[in-house]
């Protein structure tokens, strides 16, 4: 009985490796694996043909690195302004024959209705600030006059009888 219990207790103070044999690849796979799996994924990282930020010394990668922040477009100022429909059809019609966004719709009513009642300039100061999804000028690049003429048209298409905004007049030359 007492052979028993102590061959019960030395079995209960054994781990899984009961040979020689068993401990050797216990320790390979624990340490010899691992590293080669790490070495591995070093090269796998590494060898990769990755350009390294700034390393574009062509011309063109200088001249982008170089360049200015801002820029300065000149334009005609004599140039014959966009009636209403053409800068609608150019800018405004890409939302606006839609509804994309929830812009209203052109010549829908009842859409502009509410807009309308609070008369053209706060179409004009809207279409020239942004509202909502839509950013300032609707996104384009023209003068706000011309805003001004596209929120009129869109605005009388749906009801409303806006005159649309006039040129101001040249100065008159000194003498």
């Amino acid at each position: 009985m007492s052979d028993n219990h102590h061959d019960q207790a030395h079995e209960d103070h054994t781990g899984p490796v009961k040979t020689p044999m068993q401990m050797l690849l216990l320790s390979f796979f624990s340490f010899v694996v691992p590293i080669f799996l790490i070495i591995g994924l070093v090269f796998y990282v590494t060898s990769a043909n990755k350009e390294a930020p700034g390393a574009d010394d062509s011309e063109r990668g200088v001249a982008m690195r170089i360049q200015k922040v801002g820029t300065v477009e000149v334009r005609d100022a004599n140039r014959p302004l966009k009636s209403g429909e053409e800068v609608y059809k150019a800018q405004c019609s890409a939302c606006h024959a839609t509804g994309a966004a929830g812009s209203p719709k052109f010549g829908d009513a009842a859409a502009w209705g509410p807009r309308i009642k609070t008369g053209l300039d706060a179409l004009m100061n809207s279409a020239l600030k942004g509202k909502g999804a839509m950013g300032a000028q609707g996104g384009g690049d023209f003068s706000d006059i011309e805003v001004g003429r596209a929120a009129a048209f869109m605005a009388n298409a749906a009801g409303a009888k806006f005159e649309e905004p006039k040129a101001p007049a040249a100065p008159a030359e000194a003498k």
